[in-house]
């Protein structure tokens, strides 16, 4: 009699097999969730979730100076789009920095804890609501929801009942931007103070157009500087509590009164952030001459650029070449790109005097560029900024303290058009945090913007995919096992 012939797999042994399967899922979870608390507790974190951001580094260098106790109070209503990712961002901050903690109200579910903090913080309007809020020891700044994301205008697309529905696109997430700096308004009384110069064909900061300094202006103001303008014309100086002076794009002539003042004040120890363009060739500011007082050679000619890889247009200069300074340190790997920039450099001394300023070039053009006034020069790399600093003299006081400059042969490059283009905007808080002597914002790059977002559907398309990944996919493979299970069972 032939014998009986054993099945392949018999319930028990199937029984073992998938209770082996379970077991083993269970501890490659538990080995990852391990690797992840220790990378986060003593080496890196690692970002599972799709709403989590790597905090940038030079959020991180805030971040660790922070010594005070920072409460943000996330006063919002958890249903609204963006409270998940603002929540996971902050969480990333407290776990840069034990000293901050985080405490969400939800408004619309806790109202006893939102009489609180309406009470706490004198909220007392009806659109008091979205808010995030930072608290160091009673010095508050509040960020509005609506300041953490930029909209595209409103388009249309298909609702649930069939009709056109209008809904704004968001395109980008300011959050980190926004809390960076409201840490840095809660660790410090007061903003320091840039005035920018007006009154002689310089853009404004109010100009959002795209040769005004509207972005240029948030930039500072995200390094925690208040900006306001100031007009030399008149019987004033340059204001005592003038930290910094910026004078951008200058289209006309100095007046004598003018340019005493704008030297007084770079000799009383003052800072300056001076940025010239091809605009000033045919009409001179006068600000040269007194530059080259301190070593600046400003000259009257336009860098063209011939290395194909380093312009887009012929009429820009991406920068590549850093020379080692505080100011552009943070930029090795980027870009800056300049429009049509005049070259500055050093003034030629055989014999300096002992306490003569130091003048480091920044940034240089390729070896292939040459003058737009002297074509027949040999090509060369040009300096296109310099960093001038005023060491202290022994025995010598000054008003301001020790001078320091920034001078850059465009501004162009920092208007609404360009600042955004490569490295710039992050270029602009290096050379003022640098001129202002605040260290520790010259570490790492800064943060950008979040420009990639879920999908907006509607909820019947939402309910489709649910099914198609809770059910459609994972009985597609249960039927495909039971398909093999079935063939190799006979």
């Amino acid at each position: 009699m032939a014998a009986k012939i054993q099945p392949s797999f018999s319930p028990g042994r199937r029984w073992k097999i998938g209770f082996d399967v379970v077991v083993r899922t269970v501890l490659v979870l538990a080995v990852v969730v391990m690797v992840n608390y220790l990378g986060a507790k003593f080496f890196r974190r690692f970002y599972l979730s799709s709403q989590a951001q790597q905090l940038s580094t030079r959020t991180l260098s805030v971040v660790h100076s922070i010594t005070n106790h920072v409460v943000v109070t996330v006063y919002y209503d958890k249903s609204d789009d963006w409270y998940p990712m603002i929540l996971a961002l902050l969480n990333e901050y407290r776990s840069a920095n034990p000293d901050i903690s985080i405490n969400p109200v939800d408004y619309t579910l806790d109202a006893g804890e939102a009489e609180k903090i309406k009470e706490q913080y004198k909220l007392s309007s009806v659109k008091d609501k979205n808010l995030v809020i930072f608290d160091c020891d009673g010095h508050v700044k509040i960020a509005n929801g609506d300041e953490l994301s930029q909209t595209q205008p409103e388009f249309e697309r298909e609702s649930d009942a069939g009709k056109p529905e209008f809904r704004k696109k968001p395109v980008a997430f300011n959050g980190e931007m926004l809390f960076t700096a409201m840490l840095l308004a809660v660790e410090n009384p007061e903003p320091l103070k840039a005035c920018f110069l007006q009154g002689d064909g310089e853009p404004s900061l109010s100009d959002s157009g795209d040769e005004g300094y509207l972005k240029f202006g948030a930039a500072l103001g995200e390094n925690y500087i208040a900006t306001e303008p100031l007009n030399l014309r008149g019987q004033d100086a340059v204001p005592d509590d003038c930290n910094l002076l910026i004078i951008a794009g200058p289209r006309g002539a100095f007046s004598e009164a003018e340019l005493q003042k704008v030297d007084q004040y770079l000799a009383q120890g003052g800072r300056l952030f001076m940025l010239f363009d091809y605009f000033s060739l045919k009409q001179p500011t006068g600000l040269a001459p007194v530059l080259a007082r301190w070593g600046v050679n400003v000259v009257p000619d336009v860098v063209e650029e011939h290395d194909t890889k380093k312009t887009t247009s012929g009429q820009d200069v991406i920068i590549y070449n850093f020379n080692s300074h505080p100011v552009v340190n943070p930029l090795t790997g980027l870009a800056l790109q300049l429009i049509l920039p005049r070259p500055v450099g050093t003034v030629d001394s055989q014999n300096p005097p002992a306490d003569a300023p130091e003048v480091d070039a920044l940034v240089f053009s390729s070896p292939q560029s040459t003058l737009m006034g002297d074509p027949a020069a040999p090509p060369r790399a040009y300096p296109l900024m310099v960093a001038v600093e005023q060491k202290a003299v022994p025995g010598v006081a000054s008003t301001r303290g020790t001078t320091r400059m920034v001078i850059a042969g465009d501004s162009l490059f920092l208007n609404n058009q360009y600042i955004e283009s490569g490295a710039n905007r992050d270029f602009a808080g290096y050379a003022a945090n640098w001129l202002l002597d605040r260290t520790t914002l010259l570490k790492g790059i800064g943060p950008r913007p979040v420009t990639e977002f879920r999908l907006l559907m509607t909820q019947s398309q939402q309910i489709n995919v649910r099914w198609l990944l809770l059910g459609v996919l994972p009985g597609a493979v249960l039927l495909f096992g039971g398909i093999i299970w079935f063939a190799r069972r006979k």
